[in-house]
Parts: C-alpha cells; sequence; structure tokens
C-alpha cells in the first residue's frame, strides 16, 4: 500500500519542482501538451458549430471525446499495470501528434464524419495516456511529495486549460481554426520529447509477466474484484463520473451554444468561448490550491470538502443560469469550476493514498472510465436538450436542481465514513 501521507510532513511546490528531477520532465511536458489539448478543445467545437449550426452536432462532439477513453479504459488500465508506464506516455503522444495534423483535412460539411472520426483516435489514445499519467505519479515521487504532486499536476490542467481555451479562443476568432491543429501536433511532440527525458527504469514485474491476452484479461477482471472489494474506494472513483454528469461536461456543450446564440465575440464565438474555457480553468486551479491549506492531506478533511465542492458547483450554475451578461456567465463558469475542480483533484489524492501499486493503473482506467461515461452521457443529453424547445437558461435551472442529489448523497456517505472512523 502507499504510504499514509498524513504521517509525514509534505513538501511546498517549490521544493518538489526543485528536487524531483523526473516529475519536473513529466510537469513541462504535461504544459505543453495542455496547451495544444485546449487550442484544439476549441477550435473543434467552433468548426463543428459552424460547419453545421446544430447543439446536437456540437454535442455529438463531446460524445466521441469522452466515449472513445471510455471504450479503451479496460486495455488502458491493464497496459498501465503491465508496462514501462514512462513509454506509454511517450507512445500516446506520438499518435496523438499524427492524428491530429490529419484534422487539416475537415473543410466542409461533408467532412464532419472525418472530425469525429479523427477526435476518436485522439481521444483513445488519451485513454491510455490518463491513467499511466496518474498512476505514474507514486512512481516518480515520495510519499510525503504526493499531496504537492497531485495538486500541482492537476493545477496545471486547470492554468493550462485557462490559458490554452483562452488564447485558442482569440487564435481561432481571429485567424481561423486549422492553425491550432498545426499548433497541437508540435505540442504533442514536444511533450514526448521531455518524457524521453524521464529516468524510470522498467519493474521487473512486468518484465516477467505473462503477456498473453488471457492473463490480460485476467488481470482486468482482477481489478474489477477489487474496486467490488473495496466499496469505499468504487464510491471515491464515481465522483470525476457525477461531477461531469451533473456539472463539467454538460456545461461544456453549453457554452457552446451560449458563445454562438447569446454572447457571440469573434468568428464562430470562438472569443467568448475561449473566456468561457478560461476562465474554467482558473476556477478548477485556484480552488483545489486554496483548499488544500485547509484540509492538508487528511483523508476525511478531503472528503468533507469534496461535499463543499458540490455546493460551489451548485452556486456557480444558479449564477450563470439567468444569462444576465456576458460577465455573470464568466463568473458563474468560475464558481463552478471552483468547486468542480475540488471534486477532481481530492478524489484522485484520495485514490492515490487508497490504492495500492499492484492495481493502481486498472483503478485509475475505471476512475477514468467512469468519467468518460458520464461525460458522455452528459454531451448527448445536453446536446439533444438543445435541439428542443427548451431554452438554454432551461437546461441551466434544470442542471442545478438536478446537482443536489449528489450532493446529499455524498454528504450522507461522508457522515457514515465519519462515524466508522470515531
Amino acid at each position: 500500500m502507499t504510504a499514509d501521507p498524513t504521517t509525514e510532513t509534505g513538501v511546498s511546490y517549490t521544493e518538489l519542482l526543485r528536487n524531483n528531477r523526473n516529475f519536473r520532465y513529466l510537469w513541462f511536458g504535461q504544459i505543453v501538451s495542455l496547451l495544444g489539448d485546449w487550442f484544439n478543445l476549441v477550435a473543434s467545437a467552433a468548426l463543428i458549430g459552424l460547419l453545421t449550426q446544430s447543439g446536437l452536432a456540437v454535442g455529438s462532439l463531446f460524445v466521441v471525446r469522452m466515449l472513445a477513453p471510455f471504450l479503451v479504459s479496460p486495455i488502458a488500465g491493464v497496459a498501465a499495470d503491465r508496462y514501462n508506464r514512462k513509454y506509454l506516455l511517450i507512445g500516446a503522444d506520438l499518435v496523438r501528434a499524427a492524428v491530429v495534423l490529419a484534422f487539416l483535412l475537415v473543410r466542409d460539411a461533408g467532412d464532419v464524419w472525418l472530425l469525429y472520426t479523427l477526435t476518436g483516435v485522439q481521444m483513445a489514445m488519451s485513454g491510455f495516456f490518463d491513467p499511466a499519467h496518474t498512476a505514474i505519479l507514486p512512481d516518480i515521487a515520495k510519499p510525503r511529495e504526493l499531496g504537492a504532486v497531485n495538486a500541482l499536476s492537476s493545477a496545471t490542467w486547470s492554468v493550462m486549460l485557462a490559458l490554452g481555451a483562452a488564447l485558442g479562443g482569440l487564435f481561432s476568432g481571429t485567424f481561423g481554426m486549422y492553425p491550432a491543429f498545426v499548433l497541437d501536433t508540435f505540442t504533442f511532440l514536444l511533450s514526448a520529447a521531455l518524457l524521453m527525458q524521464i529516468r524510470m527504469p522498467a519493474k521487473l514485474a512486468s518484465a516477467a509477466a505473462d503477456k498473453t491476452i488471457a492473463a490480460a484479461v485476467g488481470q482486468y477482471l482482477r481489478g474489477l474484484r477489487y474496486l467490488r472489494a473495496h466499496k469505499d474506494v468504487l464510491v471515491v472513483a464515481l465522483q470525476k463520473a457525477t461531477m461531469a454528469l451533473f456539472f463539467a461536461t454538460a456545461f461544456q456543450v453549453l457554452q457552446v451554444a451560449i458563445a454562438q446564440q447569446v454572447f457571440t465575440v469573434g468568428q464562430g464565438g470562438g472569443t467568448s468561448l475561449g473566456l468561457m474555457f478560461g476562465l474554467t480553468g482558473v476556477g478548477s486551479g485556484l480552488g483545489p490550491i486554496l483548499a488544500r491549506k485547509l484540509t492538508g492531506d487528511d483523508p476525511q478533511s478531503l472528503k468533507e470538502a469534496i461535499a463543499y465542492g458540490y455546493l460551489i458547483a451548485i452556486a456557480g450554475i444558479i449564477v450563470t443560469a439567468p444569462l444576465l451578461s456576458l460577465e455573470t456567465v464568466l463568473l458563474g463558469s468560475l464558481v463552478r469550476s471552483i468547486g468542480s475542480g475540488v471534486i477532481w483533484v481530492f478524489s484522485t489524492h484520495l485514490l492515490l493514498q487508497m490504492v495500492p501499486d499492484e492495481v493502481r493503473g486498472r483503478v485509475f482506467a475505471s476512475d477514468f472510465m467512469f468519467f468518460y461515461l458520464g461525460s458522455a452521457l452528459a454531451s448527448s443529453l445536453v446536446g439533444a436538450a438543445l435541439d428542443t424547445s427548451l431554452t438554454i437558461p432551461n437546461i441551466i435551472w434544470t442542471m442545478a436542481a438536478l446537482g443536489v442529489i449528489p450532493t446529499v448523497l455524498w454528504t450522507l456517505w461522508v457522515m457514515k465514513s465519519r462515524r466508522e472512523v470515531a
């Protein structure tokens, strides 16, 4: 099992980056890769909205982005536990670089199928990358560094969402979408080059492991049995999916509609969409960093903070719902993302504390699999709702009301776990 981080003094972020060479290169690679990723997302969403003028088509893009990694998650989890995680990350980056360059072939509405196909392949590679990236953290960090490693990695994701989405929106709104795809290609190549600098020997267990398909299936099933036997781990692993279904991905689809139908700034609403994604990144980055100053790495405090995260996310949706102005929408995006960021980061940190190395890849693959499934469901439901007679404010108010359900369920579970500890 991983060491209990509450028994050791954590490190500062500057100390972590100064002393941990492997994490430093992993972090640099994450920065450049995510910069291109958010350029790509904003450009793809704006392009498909411009070509089709359909909310369902935009929602379908988000469904593809989530369904593809969901489908490969069982294989990805086994791979993260069987093979050198460093080389899995590098391979995923190289394949994504080639795929993203082909986005330049999408030129009119008849090519939308190609955009969906390429997005599916790109995100399938992300399905291998994401669990391996999270699972590798304890491999390159000491137990006392895990809290800072997880918080900094997650905050970087959010900061690059803010910077990449804002720049991508401004860039796409000014010059069009295609240069963003070229930039994304180069960021994946640079990320792969940085990851090559990590010095991490292959595990002896992986070298000797049975590489047959039957063994891989057996490993996957053992991972599922682990989750079934550890209900507390399963509950935590479901939180990203819950957050995506009620607060995050569902709202990303709405943001495209708001940018293109209500507050349109820049070509195809690219600038206003970039601003909304940008404020989302700021909130999801700052929220967990500030909250961790209050909670530390204590498991019970992290669980209680997630409950507050749900309440904050609902508050952000309520601020957004009236669509009073672009400024209030941006404020609502900021508040909502603070809550969502706390849920994401603290649930990940709880899993890093709870899950042993031998099943870590499969647990995080399942964690992401649940997230992708929740995201795909949210995207399809909201995309379909946008093509009905429902107004955008009505959809947002409905989201706020439904968000009470997971908030109450999680709070009851936290209260139960507190009684068990006492």
